[in-house]
């Protein structure tokens, strides 16, 4: 593909509130996933990659247990997932991915970050076509054919496999996440997982320059990331301070 692979998660200033929105979020996902599978990790793919995923982001144990708990027992919120899109400051495709129990309050609650930045928001479908959904796997290493060789060998669907600046990516559909990682565990002992995400990956950026511009998309993402709602966020733009 020859793309070098960027980590688009939007990043949050460390704050009390910062990290209560963190835990929140972790703590609605992981609740979501062992509703609708088996409260169990063990048999749970998904509710292990998300445990997994929010250990490393130093959720606390008790976050974790509680929303597990609060499945199995039946009881809680029924969330739904809902996607937006649009274009957001300087024009850029923007994906905003929730999880809401009350749709009407979560689309109001969208909307008026775009509104307020003179940005758009779109139909459905209206820039996703322009994002692939891919899970990545990032970590050290220069020797991407060593790396494509033992993911052949466990028969992996992968799709892509970078190495720049002593780093390997590795790019797969989102079916394929756990038999990518398990693949690559026993392969190379001790591997480091600099990047483990399933996300979306623009197929093309956009460049934003002027400050005001500039102000205005960080604005725009303060807003989004200030919704309860809102649980991931992806963008195609590549701010030039």
């Amino acid at each position: 593909m020859g793309r070098a692979f960027v980590v688009r998660q939007s990043s949050m200033i460390k704050t009390a509130n910062a990290k209560t929105k963190i835990n929140s979020k972790y703590g609605k996902e992981i609740y979501v996933a062992a509703k609708n599978g088996e409260p169990d990790p063990e048999v749970n793919q998904t509710l292990r990659r998300l445990i997994e995923k929010a250990k490393k982001d130093q959720v606390p144990a008790h976050v974790i247990e509680k929303a597990i708990e609060k499945a199995a027992g039946g009881a809680g919120e029924d969330y739904s997932v809902a996607r937006y899109e649009g274009y957001g400051p300087g024009n850029c495709m923007v994906i905003v991915d929730c999880l809401t129990d009350n749709p009407n309050r979560t689309i109001k609650d969208v909307r008026l970050p775009f509104t307020k930045t003179d940005s758009k928001i779109g139909t459905p479908g209206c820039v996703a076509h322009m994002f692939d959904h891919y899970a990545v796997l990032g970590f050290a290493g220069d020797d991407d054919e060593v790396v494509l060789d033992a993911l052949m060998m466990a028969d992996v669907d992968v799709s892509d496999v970078e190495a720049e600046d002593g780093k390997i990516s590795v790019f797969a559909p989102p079916t394929e996440y756990f038999k990518a990682k398990t693949a690559l565990e026993g392969a190379f002992e001790g591997i480091n997982f600099e990047v483990d995400e399933i996300t979306f990956i623009p197929q093309v950026n956009i460049e934003i320059e002027d400050e005001d511009v500039i102000a205005n998309f960080d604005k725009f993402i303060n807003m989004l990331e200030d919704c309860d709602d809102v649980q991931n966020i992806y963008h195609n733009a590549i701010v030039k301070n």
